[in-house]
């Protein structure tokens, strides 16, 4: 396997030799540098309130989470096909600096709206932290050994999901909520100054044509879809923009294939689709991340209204999730590297939450906290046996220079599953609880003006005991209907992962 722009000397990789350390050097920087631009998803989260409370302006405060999302997902293409084409040291150090510029704008925002600007820019740097990281092991490390190093990728993912909440709390608490952007800095000047150093790029004779027009189009077509997949989920209820949205976005996509089937060196090459495996892998990854990504909002909101525990204590029944999804990651990793298999974990991953989204049918306001922990801690196996395989399978399918692209196209796909799982999800619990509500005995309703889509922990808890119990079997019956209906989708994601080849990854490219 040749390597273009991350291993020092350009050498082939030999499966059973260990990795050198400039190899270790490079990717030990990846992994830091995904890890900042995944904790900032998160890390904000447990900061909104104090900064709402000193910048004013609160309706805007959830797009300071948006905002990240949709310039993310937004650039991935770029980013992996610019890799592709010039060689992944200069890309991924430009990554770098928008990231540190914007994590610097970020703690010197003096509005909402400023602050929401310099969101859009850590994320245009954020997005392509993400991608280039992904390729960038992919690159480093032969078709085999790539599952092994992924794992820990995955880990690193899955630490930053647990820790993000945390730290931003923390810190907002110890040092200002403008720490949380800060604290970036410093870590990432090691980061961009190690791999500086470390990195060999790759020079080109070549002269390029960057598909702008095609990028552009995707990018518009993934922003309508993942602002929409938001802007549904707006308690106002449907506007213009929540019919336009859906509009916008497959009149750009159509554009976008139009464009691609012409241009010179298209930002993702419809030839890919042709490979069975890429195919199967991005609509896999589009269902995977609806019903995993997009479920984390609705487990909150239902076990905290269910259980009464303040928000902090909920998070904590998130950690079995993440803890377990980092050790299965690794030791599904480490399997594939020595056995080059991986087909079954992701059909056995969709049975798993598909098996576990029909059991939450049976939980409700006396079920134990350890259960909903164990619960969680299955969910994670579920996410840990597909997350970084399905990486590893389409990576392992496509050329090598088309690495970045296909690892783009994956973190594309999840980035508009989630959009839509928060948006289809909700859409499904809503009708269920409104028809829930129609069903609620006259003294129940009374207590509730806005209907058991209105419900929450604090209203719950202040209703009488006999009208609790009453309330919490119809609203238990209502998000019955949604798991119900996310298992379906699971079981569709694990029928499509039945059609994947049972291939054998080889040692070497």
């Amino acid at each position: 396997m040749t390597l273009d722009s991350t291993l020092p000397d350009a050498a082939p990789v030999e499966a059973e030799a260990g990795p050198d350390l400039a190899t270790l050097i490079v990717y030990f920087g990846a992994l830091i540098a995904m890890f900042m631009a995944t904790i900032d998803m998160q890390i904000v989260v447990t900061a909104l309130p104090t900064i709402a409370g000193e910048l004013g302006n609160l309706h805007l405060f959830g797009w300071v989470g948006a905002a990240y999302l949709l310039s993310t997902s937004a650039v991935a293409p770029f980013y992996g096909k610019l890799g592709d084409m010039v060689g992944r040291k200069n890309v991924v150090l430009t990554a770098i600096g928008l990231f540190l510029l914007g994590s610097l704008v970020c703690g010197a925002a003096w509005s909402m709206e400023s602050l929401i600007a310099a969101r859009v820019l850590q994320g245009i740097g954020g997005g392509g932290l993400m991608v280039s990281a992904f390729a960038m092991i992919g690159e480093l490390f032969g078709p085999r050994d790539r599952a092994k190093y992924q794992g820990y990728s995955s880990a690193v993912f899955a630490l930053s999901s647990v820790l993000g909440p945390l730290a931003g709390g923390y810190i907002t608490s110890l040092f200002g909520w403008r720490w949380v952007f800060l604290v970036n800095l410093p870590v990432g000047i090691v980061v961009l100054a190690v791999l500086a150093v470390a990195m060999r790029g790759r020079s080109s004779q070549k002269r390029h044509r960057v598909d702008y027009l095609g990028g552009a189009l995707l990018a518009i077509g993934t922003t309508a879809i993942v602002y929409w997949g938001y802007h549904v989920l707006d308690p106002a209820g449907p506007d213009l923009l929540t019919f336009v949205l859906p509009i916008i976005a497959l009149a750009a996509i159509a554009s976008f294939i139009m464009v691609e089937r012409r241009a010179e060196e298209p930002i993702v090459p419809l030839r890919l689709f042709g490979i069975s495996t890429v195919s199967i892998v991005s609509g896999v990854s589009l269902v995977s991340g609806s019903v995993t990504l997009g479920m984390f909002f609705y487990f909150a909101l239902y076990m905290q209204t269910l259980t009464g525990l303040s928000p902090a204590a909920v998070g904590f029944l998130f950690l079995p999730a993440s803890v377990t999804s980092m050790i299965v990651s690794i030791v599904a990793g480490r399997v594939i590297a020595a056995t080059g298999r991986y087909k079954w974990m992701p059909v056995a991953a969709m049975g798993i939450g598909g098996l576990l989204m029909l059991s939450f049918v049976l939980v409700n306001a006396h079920t134990p906290i350890w259960l909903l922990a164990a619960m969680m801690g299955l969910f994670g196996v579920s996410m840990g046996l597909q997350f970084q395989v399905l990486i590893v399978a389409i990576q392992a399918a496509a050329p090598l220079r088309d690495i970045g692209a296909v690892t783009s196209l994956i973190t594309q796909a999840r980035t508009i599953g989630a959009s839509l799982g928060l948006a289809l999800n909700g859409a499904v619990m809503t009708w269920a609880l409104n028809r829930q509500t129609a069903e609620l005995p006259a003294d129940a309703a009374a207590l509730l003006p806005e209907g058991l889509t209105g419900l929450n922990p604090r209203l719950a808890w202040s209703l009488p005991d006999s009208v609790r119990e009453v309330v919490f079997g119809h609203y238990s019956s209502g998000f019955n209907t949604m798991f119900v209906w996310v298992a379906a989708l699971y079981f569709v994601a694990m029928a499509l992962t039945l059609l994947l080849e049972d291939v054998q990854i080889p040692k070497r490219s």
